[in-house]
């Protein structure tokens, strides 16, 4: 059982269908309220995640933590927005 919050840093995290997602790189915390809001993924899975970005995991997706974290929620791929290029004019 995990007597610090800190200790979760470096647990692998699994989908509720066992696929690999990351490795907890941080926590997200409410400091306002001393809760732990969400958990900071990184090195993710490419075919979970999109480039293979971080992600921040709300907390109320968690299922289990214990020498691993299993989500109950998890979308079934993660893609990065596409915003508007702005093309810049030059002037001659």
């Amino acid at each position: 059982m995990l007597s610090e919050a800190s200790e979760l840093i470096g647990l692998q995290v699994y989908t509720n269908q066992g696929i690999y997602l990351g490795n907890i790189s941080n926590l997200v915390v409410e400091v306002d309220e001393n809760k732990v809001q969400g958990l900071f993924i990184s090195s993710t899975n490419p075919l979970l995640v999109e480039g293979s970005k971080s992600v921040n995991v709300p907390f109320r997706w968690i299922n289990s933590v214990g020498d691993i974290v299993i989500l109950k929620y998890f979308p079934k791929r993660v893609a990065l927005k596409r915003g508007s290029k702005k093309t810049e004019k030059s002037n001659k």
